[in-house]
């Protein structure tokens, strides 16, 4: 075989794959519009949080770290949506992701936030929601579906979460 037709077959191969790269990144996240799944988990200062409860409410969930740079860059944004649209229906949930919640405790001394922050030490939410990265954000509208799955965060994208927020209180 030539080295030609071996350029194209590897070319032909490569372009295939790449068709099929989108679907399976898609399938591996939580599919937007179905049911957000259920889940417990104890809150900063006690008692505990259960998604189901909060039916009713548009939600956001943020997955975070103490350690991730762009999470604490956006903590302080994430403050200023709860207070802004709490009145309206709204409740921001940060979900601490770390093994060991001390340092989330550190960093919340440092940063303090108004909203519920729950603790999944062992990551069986993160596990639910297919969370592979920090920050992860969630928004579940008032019938408890999932209607947004956005990962990272760069400044602006509170913009993105705003226009989400604002069309399912509308809803």
């Amino acid at each position: 075989m030539s080295i030609v037709s071996l350029r194209s077959i590897s070319l032909a191969l490569l372009a295939s794959a790449a068709l099929l790269l989108p679907a399976s990144f898609t399938a591996a996240a939580v599919d937007v519009r179905t049911p957000a799944p259920d889940f417990k988990l104890p809150l900063r200062g006690g008692n505990d949080l259960t998604l189901s409860k909060l039916r009713g409410q548009v939600v956001m969930l943020n997955f975070w770290a103490s350690w991730c740079g762009p999470c604490r860059q956006e903590m302080p944004l994430l403050e200023a949506i709860q207070k802004k649209y709490k009145a309206l229906g709204f409740t921001m949930v940060g979900v601490n992701v770390e093994p060991n919640s001390a340092e989330a405790e550190k960093f919340l001394a440092q940063t303090p936030v108004s909203f519920p922050v729950a603790f999944d030490t062992k990551s069986d939410v993160s596990k639910l929601f297919k969370v592979k990265g920090m920050p992860s954000t969630v928004i579940v509208d008032r019938k408890g579906n999932t209607r947004m799955i956005h990962h990272g965060y760069k400044p602006g994208d509170e913009n993105v979460y705003l226009d989400q927020i604002r069309k399912l209180l509308r809803e």
